[in-house]
């Protein structure tokens, strides 16, 4: 769309091509918030990537672990606090050792030690494996069906 506009008189005779006639849609203005918006979103992209680093490497650790670092990484993202950065990336790199499951193992154990047994029935009992009882001279002898053994103290 070319338009018969008089060239102002302190105007030089040949102006360069990003200066653009009144009215006209200007291609560099276009271009350059074309870049612009790129180079943002590329830079926030960047950004958030480099603050998931604490995070990507804790995520075959344990689970407070891993909610730990996050936590760390969150704050950092919204205080703008590095140090949180800092720490987060730390505790993700550190490993920590799993306390909890040895010391679960021994209370499970300790409970299945506690837990009254029941006397099996008695048609289950086999007298062949029936409990010796000791005589005084170092022999064995068996114990009566139902009776306590002195080592169990109590009933099969």
């Amino acid at each position: 769309m070319a338009t018969n506009v008089a060239m102002h008189p302190a105007a030089p005779a040949h102006l360069p091509g990003f200066i653009t006639a009144p009215g006209e849609t200007d291609p560099l203005f276009v271009g350059s918030v074309i870049f612009l918006i790129i180079l943002v979103m590329g830079l926030g992209s960047l950004y958030f990537w480099l603050h998931s680093i604490p995070e990507r490497l804790a995520h075959g650790t344990g689970k407070i672990q891993f909610q730990l670092v996050g936590v760390l990484a969150l704050l950092a993202l919204f205080t703008h606090n590095n140090l949180f950065w800092v720490f987060a990336l730390m505790l993700a790199l550190i490993p920590i050792p799993d306390f909890w499951t040895p010391l679960a193992s021994m209370a499970d154990s300790l409970a299945s030690m506690v837990r009254p047994r029941r006397p099996p029935p008695d048609d289950a009992v086999d007298p062949a494996l029936q409990p010796m009882l000791p005589l005084e001279h170092g022999t064995m002898h068996e114990a009566p069906h139902g009776e306590a053994t002195a080592a169990e103290g109590h009933k099969p």
